[in-house]
Order: structure tokens, then C-alpha cells, then sequence
């Protein structure tokens, strides 16, 4: 039972909507009925709020980080399954019926947890591609899928099945705008759903 306490602590400080939180406070109303619905920081911006979706977007990075970079310190044999815990506690809250982002930010900053030029690659590709196509889908979709990857192809051997399964967990999230792009109806980063 050694393992229950990393990955539920990895989950609860996953679990913490931010983009909710930092949205009610701001008095810009319920989250879930904006947008899309999640909580992540691209749906924050769909608010008008710049501010508020950096703010989650940092806070969403700083939680993911948090969590393996500890987890690396007092639970060392668990700190890439904390990876997964924390990722699953940011798309599936238990506080918001289970509901909750699509992992990208989360993942960013586990990857910078991890270990940082994982994490590096992550940004560039993620930024990168965002600054180029301005489809937050794509950008985020792309550095999921960089993080396995990168992560074997400099000897992070460890972590490669653990940030393998969070990409397939992204990639599932991120199924209707998947559908969108296909479509070519996926709305670009400042334009409305």
C-alpha cells in the first residue's frame, strides 16, 4: 500500500480547478458553461479574460510540476506514476462530478518535473506550432505526443510507457476537436467555438 498516498496526493493536487476557480473569483461566472465547458486555460481565454488564462495556464503547469518534482523527493520509486496521478486528477476531478480540462498544461509542467529537457522539447513544439497554426488542439496534441518520444530518444527510458499513456489519455480528451480537424472546423486560439 506504499503507493496510495503518491498517487492520491498526486491526484487531489491535480484535481484543483484553477481555471474555475480563478474565473469565479474574477466574477466571470461558471466555466463549464462557457465554451467548451472544461476547465483548462484555452477555454478560460473564450472568457475575454487574457490575464485569467495565463494565470491557469501557469497554475495548471506549476500543479503538474509540483506534483512530480515532490514526488521525486519522498516517493521516488512513484514519482512516474504520480505523473499519470496528477494528469487524471486535472481531467477528471472529483470535485466537478469527474469533469474537468484536457491535461496539456498539466502535462507541460509534469514533463519539466520529469526532467527538464522533456519538458523544453514539450514548449517548443507546443508554443512553436501554436504560434504558427493558432489551433490549440494541434499545438497541445503535438506536444503530447513529443513527450514519450523525446523523453526515448534521450535516454529517459523510464518514463516513456508512463508520459506514452498520458498522450493516449490526451489524445482521448482531445477526440471531438480531433473530429474538427478532420472536418476543418476547429476554431483557431482568439476566435470563439
Amino acid at each position: 500500500m506504499n503507493w496510495l498516498l503518491p498517487l492520491l496526493l498526486g491526484y487531489g493536487l491535480g484535481s484543483i480547478p484553477f481555471g474555475m476557480l480563478l474565473t469565479r473569483l474574477a466574477g466571470a461566472g461558471d466555466l463549464r458553461a462557457i465554451g467548451s465547458g472544461n476547465i483548462g486555460a484555452t477555454n478560460v481565454l473564450r472568457t475575454g479574460r487574457k490575464g485569467l488564462a495565463a494565470a491557469t495556464l501557469l497554475l495548471d503547469m506549476a500543479k503538474g510540476f509540483a506534483a512530480v518534482f515532490f514526488a521525486g523527493i519522498w516517493f521516488p520509486e512513484w514519482q512516474a506514476a504520480v505523473a499519470l496521478a496528477v494528469v487524471i486528477g486535472h481531467c477528471f476531478p472529483v470535485w466537478l462530478k469527474f469533469r474537468g480540462g484536457k491535461g496539456v498544461a498539466t502535462l507541460a509542467g509534469v514533463c519539466f518535473g520529469l526532467a527538464w529537457p522533456v519538458g523544453a522539447i514539450y514548449a517548443a513544439v507546443w508554443l512553436g506550432l501554436l504560434a504558427l497554426l493558432r489551433i490549440s488542439s494541434v499545438s497541445g496534441l503535438s506536444a503530447a505526443a513529443s513527450a514519450p518520444i523525446s523523453a526515448a530518444l534521450l535516454g529517459y527510458t523510464s518514463f516513456v510507457p508512463w508520459l506514452g499513456a498520458i498522450f493516449v489519455l490526451v489524445l482521448v480528451l482531445h477526440r471531438e476537436n480531433v473530429t474538427r480537424l478532420i472536418a476543418g472546423t476547429e476554431p483557431r486560439v482568439g476566435r470563439s467555438s
